[in-house]
Parts: structure tokens; sequence; C-alpha cells
């Protein structure tokens, strides 16, 4: 049975959010444990719902991508430049 788009949307924010404080940035395979009754395509098609949104945004080492929630990488980098 498909899940429905939003409220696995609302699923992956919510673990994002409760992560992030430990890891703001995410593999792929993070995302799947905000359900993991989902398929992972289900969830790639959430991930990449919220990227369009603007809520949740790419990181890419040139290798690895990986996910952070908006504005959560650049706050880890300006953290960085200061100290």
């Amino acid at each position: 049975m498909a899940a429905d788009i939003e409220e696995l949307k609302k699923k992956v924010l919510d673990y994002m959010a409760k992560k992030s404080k430990f890891k703001p940035k995410m593999y792929f395979k993070d995302l799947c444990k905000a359900d993991e009754s989902a398929k992972m395509r289900e969830i790639k098609k959430a991930a990449s719902a919220l990227v369009q949104e603007e809520k949740v945004e790419y990181w890419s080492s040139g290798s690895t991508t990986l996910y952070s929630l908006k504005g959560a990488s650049s706050k880890e980098t300006d953290t960085f430049e200061h100290d």
C-alpha cells in the first residue's frame, strides 16, 4: 500500500528536526528511518518534494549527497567560521 506523500513529508521533517540537534546532515538511509514501513522510493519522492518546497536542502561533498533542514548546514558552517 502506497503511503500518503503529505504524511511521509511530515514524518521526514519531524524526524530530521528531532535528529538535527545531533546530526545536522543525514544520509538518505537515515531518512528511511522516519517511516520504516514506507518503501524507499516513496521516501525519496517525499524528500525530493521537500527539497522543491525549500524545507530541506541537499549538501554534496562531490561524491556523497546528504540532506539537511533548510539553513541547518549554513548555521554549522557559520559556527566553525566564528570559532
